[in-house]
């Protein structure tokens, strides 16, 4: 006799594959095994996990179509069903499978799109934190600048791309109206973080992905500004801390006060 582990087991395969045979013990009113009936419920599930996607990648699905989209999400259900409870984790893997998926290979900024409506998503159900004011920042003495290190708000999400994806993803979204890209002009690096309860996405300027990449990573004021001034001699340091601060991305600073020395914070 079958454990109950590898009878849930083998219910889960077959729910995703219709090649599988009925589950042993699923019987109808009759008594007898009923394909038909778990062939029913085996659509449901499919249909309700490729709804799923759908609600979660709006833009993605408009850029293809709906009747596309569907048959492409039916597809990565198949390959990859959920390993969760919880319906809103599922789909972290689509964008890795749209980029591999062929249909799609004319497309080449699609995966990127969806990491970007992945990004929104989490962004708005991660934790909320109270963001440190301009007041806080101008308080730190002169010479502890350099040395700053910064915690983040938990709901920042940063997104990078050779192609022009937040100008693709504004104009697939809510009232936005498609038009002609410009592929020739570069990629766009996106920041996504919620405020309040709004999720803001914006395109971030010259370096200012390498910088936020770096100070996520732990590192001091001076070494992320290097980071950023590598990837792009344009880098406006000045500009870019005032936009981080507006858009409440910093939670949190750490000075150290003498070297040798625990560091010293400071919190919204």
């Amino acid at each position: 006799m079958l454990s109950l582990g590898d009878r849930l087991e083998g219910f889960a395969a077959a729910l995703m594959d219709p090649a599988l045979a009925v589950p042993p013990g699923l019987v109808g009113p009759d008594g007898e095994p009923s394909p038909r009936r778990f062939a029913v419920y085996r659509n449901n599930v499919i249909v309700g996990l490729v709804g799923a996607l759908k609600a979660n990648y709006p833009a993605v699905c408009r850029i293809v179509g709906e009747e596309f989209f569907d048959a492409m999400a039916r597809v990565f259900v198949v390959s990859e069903p959920p390993n969760s409870p919880i319906l809103l984790d599922y789909g972290a893997g689509f964008a890795d499978f749209i980029w591999g998926f062929e249909p799609v290979a004319d497309l080449p900024y699609l995966a990127d799109v969806a990491r970007l409506e992945r990004a929104w998503l989490e962004a708005y159900h991660a934790l909320e934190a109270n963001p440190l004011g301009p007041d806080a920042l101008a308080a730190i003495p002169g010479d502890e600048v350099a040395g700053l290190t910064f915690s983040l708000h938990p709901s920042l999400r940063l997104v990078w791309s050779k192609f022009p994806v937040f100008t693709i993803w504004r104009m697939n979204v809510d009232d936005g109206v498609p038009a002609p890209v410009d592929f020739s002009a570069g990629g766009e690096d996106v920041l996504v973080m919620r405020t309040s309860a709004e999720v803001e996405v914006r395109a971030m300027p010259p370096g200012g992905f390498e910088f936020v990449e770096a100070l996520k990573q732990g590192q001091s004021l001076t070494g992320a500004m290097k980071k950023a001034l590598d990837a792009d001699p344009r880098f406006d340091l000045s500009g870019n801390i005032r936009d981080l601060v507006t858009a409440g991305v910093f939670i949190g600073c750490h000075a150290a006060s003498e070297p040798g020395l625990p560091t010293r914070g400071i919190k919204a």
